[in-house]
């Protein structure tokens, strides 16, 4: 009789934590292949807010990564981009990948074939070619290849291929790769040394572009690239993370930016940037969801970078001796992603699709200032690569200030019934209980 006039108790309340659009980030595959120099002080987190879903004005872009059901080990990615209106000095561009990965949740060992007609990788002409990485985390050791297996021409040594060699722990990371052909005053093609000391990070790299062997390669500053960085957090889209970095490096690559595109000088340049992701919580009103769901998680990123050239070499008036880009994104949902691109002059609206396998639709928008005119350009994902769906978690995982809504006592949930994420788990460093998807990238620096 009791039993039939007790009421059953309301679930408790629960928030909705989307996965982001793209994490991990595509680049963090072939990360083994990359200099670890090239990719702490926040360099991948802003290269990802700068440049991606930023599609080029009067230019298409497709990408198709898909991968079969019954092998996970394997996938295929293909993308074609060429402009909108047609142009006898453009192309359509169009590259294909097909890969092998040892372990489904480990990208550190991997083999993968690549055709392109444009040099997908900035290394290589229009080639057909191999890259290959193994790595061994129980002794942290690692070694990497690039390999060119068809060129229509072999100019230099290093279209004849790349090796590497690399060490990586959580404090530490040194590597060296060499071109096997290249003659004895060119060793080595480069040399990193990074190293994590609490929230600092600092590391230096040598790439031997300048001098000759009897002027002293190591002696001259144009060759060598030194960084310090500060961070807070973790690599978890969950938790919000601060990175500030300063950097000294040789200014002979090309400024890149949304609108501008234009060569520098050799010299030496000086680079401040900054990135913060932010993760916040709304309260959420929506008739589709059960009535427990009182809010949402939404991330925020936003991040800049000034460089500034240090010597006093003259350039053309065109030319500025000093440049600065800042961005930002919203990701207010799983489907809605808005941004603001560098100099405040682009802007870009993606929509994802969360089918298997899932639609991303993008279009961005460059104002000319000079012309007035605005300019479009839009881009199309197909993928299958990382499953993600929303995940639940109790009202206690709060980046905010708490307030009536979340009241509910996630100790006295019965068994069965907690959602899987606590905020006391991510706050320790326990990511057993998340998807692969929201988890750090590795524990490797």
């Amino acid at each position: 009789m009791g039993n039939w006039l007790n009421k059953a108790e309301p679930p408790p309340p629960v928030v909705l934590v989307p996965p982001l659009f793209d994490f991990p980030p595509l680049a963090a595959r072939t990360r083994m292949l990359e200099s670890s120099y090239n990719m702490v002080f926040g360099k991948l987190a802003l290269k990802c807010l700068f440049e991606d879903y930023f599609e080029a004005a009067r230019h298409f872009n497709t990408i198709i990564m898909l991968k079969p059901i019954d092998d996970p080990h394997v996938d295929l990615m293909a993308t074609v981009s060429g402009p909108l209106d047609h142009k006898p000095e453009e192309s359509v561009a169009g590259n294909a990948m097909f890969r092998w990965q040892s372990d489904v949740d480990d990208p550190h060992t991997f083999m993968d074939l690549f055709v392109s007609n444009n040099d997908p990788y900035g290394l290589f002409p229009p080639s057909f070619g191999m890259r290959s990485s193994a790595y061994y985390p129980r002794y942290g050791v690692g070694a990497f290849g690039i390999l060119p297996l068809l060129l229509k021409k072999r100019v230099s040594a290093e279209d004849y291929g790349i090796m590497g060699l690399r060490y990586g722990s959580e404090k530490l990371s040194a590597g060296v790769t060499i071109m096997p052909l290249a003659i004895k005053d060119e060793l080595p093609k480069s040399a990193w040394l990074v190293s994590k000391l609490g929230r600092l990070t600092v590391g230096v790299q040598y790439e031997p572009q300048y001098g000759s062997k009897d002027d002293g390669k190591f002696k001259n500053l144009l060759n060598w690239s030194c960084a310090v960085g500060y961070g807070v957090g973790s690599s978890s889209p969950l938790s919000p993370s601060f990175n500030f970095g300063l950097e000294l490096a040789k200014s002979s690559q090309v400024f890149l930016f949304s609108i501008f595109l234009f060569n520098s000088l050799i010299g030496l340049k000086f680079i401040a940037s900054f990135y913060q992701h932010v993760v916040v919580q709304r309260k959420v009103k929506n008739p589709l969801e059960e009535n427990e769901v009182v809010g949402i998680t939404n991330y925020i990123d936003f991040g800049f970078e000034l460089q500034t050239r240090m010597d006093d070499t003259k350039i053309s008036n065109n030319i500025p001796d000093s440049s600065f880009q800042v961005a930002a994104s919203w990701q207010a949902n799983k489907n809605f992603l808005l941004k603001l691109g560098p100099l405040s002059s682009s802007i870009a609206l993606a929509l994802k699709s969360w089918w298997k396998p899932s639609f991303t639709f993008s279009i961005s928008a460059t104002r000319d200032r000079i012309s007035g005119t605005t300019a479009y350009g839009f881009g199309l994902r197909v993928e299958n690569l990382r499953e993600a769906s929303y995940e639940r978690a109790d009202p206690n995982f709060v980046m905010l200030t708490p307030n009536k809504e979340h009241l509910a006592e996630g100790i006295a949930w019965e068994i069965g019934k907690r959602p899987p994420m606590l905020q006391s788990d991510v706050n320790a460093g326990n990511f057993d209980s998340l998807p692969k998807e929201l988890r750090p990238q590795g524990r490797i620096l």
